[in-house]
């Protein structure tokens, strides 16, 4: 007997910083010589080495089915080249190992800012349709290796998410 998955839609909004404050932070250009203030990405990168470098991936589509979430760190991503992009979140709850799928959000990052996830913040992406996206990320050297903890809907509940733009 198989059962078939479902597939949840998620409209993916414009992301501002008013919308997307329970999940972090959204960087825009500022005026070089401006003060360091609550505008600026707020990082949390004391409990290891800071790694910043440039992932390249290639076409992600609108679909998935984990999220994953760091609890050392916090975690910036930003696209190269002016292309917008997609992310899943749902907010960083430290003393609970899976997330609640009725919390997801989904955003639609423009090319010419960057978004800093606070520590906890599960996230899926980035996704989108080119055919290659380079991102710069700014996490910790070995993030991936002992801070990341993903959660498969597809597993647990037999669900898979997509993305739609509006």
């Amino acid at each position: 007997m198989t059962t078939s998955k479902t597939v949840q839609q998620l409209q993916a909004k414009w992301i501002t910083p008013e919308n997307f404050r329970r999940y972090g932070q959204v960087i825009f250009s500022k005026l070089d010589g401006k003060s360091f203030d609550v505008e600026d990405a707020q990082l949390v990168l004391d409990k290891g080495t800071p790694r910043f470098y440039i992932m390249r991936l290639h076409r992600r589509g609108r679909r998935f089915h984990t999220i994953t979430r760091h609890v050392q760190c916090t975690q910036c991503l930003g696209s190269l080249e002016g292309k917008d992009w997609l992310i899943a979140v749902c907010p960083p709850n430290n003393n609970i190992d899976k997330p609640s799928y009725e919390d997801i959000a989904a955003f639609r990052i423009p090319g010419n800012c960057f978004i800093k996830l606070e520590v906890g913040t599960w996230h899926a992406g980035p996704y989108f349709e080119y055919e290659v996206v380079d991102f710069y990320n700014l996490e910790l050297s070995d993030t991936n290796v002992v801070d990341h903890f993903t959660h498969n809907f597809l597993n647990s509940q037999n669900l898979e998410f997509e993305f739609e733009i509006l």
